[in-house]
């Protein structure tokens, strides 16, 4: 980000929104027709995602006049809560945990006082085996070291500088993270004062990365390179002996990709999935009260108090581009109004931006290509469960050496060995649903009492392999979609017998149902793969990797750019400097 873009965003947020009272709540949402006829935009954002309403937020507090289209009923888009599934049950439909989401944006839109509150977990990890065994984990240092030292005493020396090294890698991470990429493409029809003024930013991005690249040493960047490059699996490998510890790391480095953690660079998955903080401790994961919905609310609530225009039930049908000039002139709604601005930025994937909302012709070939090929495969499902008692593991029968904090945390369900994981990649690799499922279980309302009844619960089951097209059978078959969740359910029960009595109701969303549904493209969480060839200036494309696009005035904020997925507010954040920038120049 440059310093100038950097000073606009500050600027605005000490502008705006101080000393309100949290009690008197900004106006709701609109519908398209309560929309101002005739009104220019000097910014409208396709999609009220995280991301999409971070990037207006930060627009509308350095005094621009912003719209945000959301095509469903709900804003949020991935983080989202929904209460209609389950009677009684709120679910955190698509993600559920938070921790990814970037201090600056925290503080810089107050999200505290907009009633974002986290629900740190400890334990945070919890691994059943079959055998009886079980590995408990999370920040505090004694319990890791007596948990780990139950498998193996050498892993339980190895991983406190296993954690030692990450955080140092995730130190480097932070201002890539927090900073548009330093574009390579020439500015050609730029003014050569404008052409200066890009050559300095980029100078000054290099010279602060490398100036933090020398305070780590040659042996530590040697090693951060051989994470980012590395399978997973020989990472841990290296580091670690015992089965457990290792499956129950490496469930980092595949969840929500189409990969094992035998795939070359898993390993920068792993560092990406523990870049994060809450409250201040790095890769700590939390639960927010009230569901993943409520980071959304408290970035629109952010938004909507500095004037942000927030439109649901509004579906764009396209991205207005002027034939002459190739700029950006708005967007149409699939109800044929009209919203006019030179600035349009898409929180959408890039190839429902690109390929189905941007005019056939107005892209490059070789651009259009690249992003119709990018990888947008998908192994995810997520089956959100309504359930009347917790779950009793058999590993902590009659004496419950584990004190209840097994259902704190995220619960690995069949990772006890790495290659168990493999397996049900390569199953799923040939398109097949894995045989046993790799689960992630959590059970937020161990820790929120507001998400479910009083003595029920809601279980999120984040399951992995299953492909988009099956080799056999359609999601779209009931019987195939009831006999997949049965599967999940009678795996959990080996390890938690009469789980599945348990069960009042589920909500499953397959891979083309989270395309459908919420937009994403094949169904993959991160709006395209996070392989090193689809990261940093290779993201979403080459050439394009600082948000702006090849049609002038359309910027991208979501997933599918800079840093990636996950509930981030980075690509946000990062757009909205970029876009303002470019708005001082003209």
């Amino acid at each position: 980000m440059s310093p100038a873009a950097t000073r606009i965003l500050l600027a605005g947020a000490r502008r705006r929104g101080r000393g309100l009272s949290t009690s008197s709540d900004p106006s709701p949402s609109l519908s398209p027709s309560e929309l101002p006829r005739g009104k220019r935009w000097d910014a409208v954002v396709i999609g009220g995602g995280h991301n999409g309403l971070a990037a207006a937020a930060y627009l509308a507090r350095a005094g621009r006049s912003v719209a945000v289209l959301e095509r469903r009923g709900v804003l949020g888009g991935a983080a989202v809560s929904e209460s209609d599934l389950v009677p009684g049950f709120r679910f955190s439909r698509c993600s559920y945990l938070l921790s990814l989401l970037r201090p600056a944006l925290i503080r810089e839109l107050e999200l505290e006082r907009h009633g974002l509150k986290l629900l740190p977990r400890s334990p945070s990890s919890f691994t059943p085996c079959l055998d009886g065994r079980y590995l408990l984990l999370g920040p505090d240092a004694e319990l890791n070291r007596s948990e780990i030292g139950k498998f193996s005493k050498k892993d339980a020396e190895a991983y406190p500088r296993y954690e030692e090294q990450l955080e140092k890698f995730c130190k480097l991470m932070d201002f890539v993270i927090d900073s548009p990429p330093p574009e390579l493409r020439q500015l050609y029809h730029a003014s050569m004062v404008d052409r200066m003024k890009d050559k300095v930013d980029k100078s000054v991005f290099w010279s602060k990365l490398l100036g933090i690249v020398m305070q780590q040493g040659q042996k530590d960047m040697v090693n951060f390179f051989d994470l980012l490059l590395s399978p997973a699996s020989k990472i841990l490998n290296n580091w670690f002996e015992g089965d457990v510890l290792k499956a129950t790391l490496a469930t980092d480095a595949v969840i929500g990709t189409m990969a094992g953690a035998n795939t070359p660079g898993s390993g920068y998955v792993l560092l990406h999935h523990i870049m994060g903080e809450t409250g201040g401790q790095r890769g700590v994961w939390a639960y927010v009260e009230g569901g993943m919905g409520s980071v959304s609310s408290a970035i629109s609530k952010a938004a909507l108090e500095a004037g942000v225009q927030i439109v649901t039930n509004a579906e764009v049908s396209q991205v207005m581009v002027d034939e002459t000039t190739g700029k950006v002139q708005g967007v149409a709604l699939a109800d044929g109004t009209e919203l006019h601005s030179s600035v349009v930025l898409s929180n959408a994937t890039p190839y429902k931006t690109f390929v189905d909302l941007v005019p056939a012709n107005t892209l490059p070939e070789e651009f259009l290509c690249a992003i119709k090929t990018a990888d947008y495969s998908s192994a995810t499902t997520k089956i959100n469960v309504a359930v009347d008692a917790l779950p009793q593991f058999r590993c902590c029968k009659n004496i419950n050496p584990a004190g209840g904090r097994e259902h704190m945390g995220t619960i690995h369900i069949g990772s006890e060995s790495m290659e168990e994981i493999d397996v049900a990649y390569k199953e799923a690799a040939g398109g097949f649903s894995s045989t046993r499922p790799v689960i992630e279980m959590t059970i937020p309302s161990v820790l929120d009492k507001t998400i479910s009844p009083p003595g029920q619960h809601v279980i999120n089951l984040f399951v992995q392999y299953t492909p988009y097209k099956l080799s056999e059978g359609s999601w779209q078959d009931p019987a195939v979609r009831k006999s997949f969740a049965e599967r999940c359910f009678s795996l959990i029960d080996e390890y938690a017998p009469h789980f599945s009595s348990s069960v009042i109701g589920y909500d499953m969303l397959t891979p083309p149902d989270l395309e459908r549904e919420f937009g994403l493209t094949g169904g993959n969480i991160f709006h395209g793969a996070m392989g090193l060839d689809s990261l940093f200036l290779m993201r979403p494309a080459k050439g394009w990797s600082d948000y702006r696009t090849p049609v002038k005035g359309l910027y991208l904020c979501g997933s599918g750019a800079h840093p990636g997925g996950g509930v981030m507010g980075a690509p946000g954040r990062n757009a909205a400097a970029v876009v303002l920038d470019d708005l001082k120049a003209r």
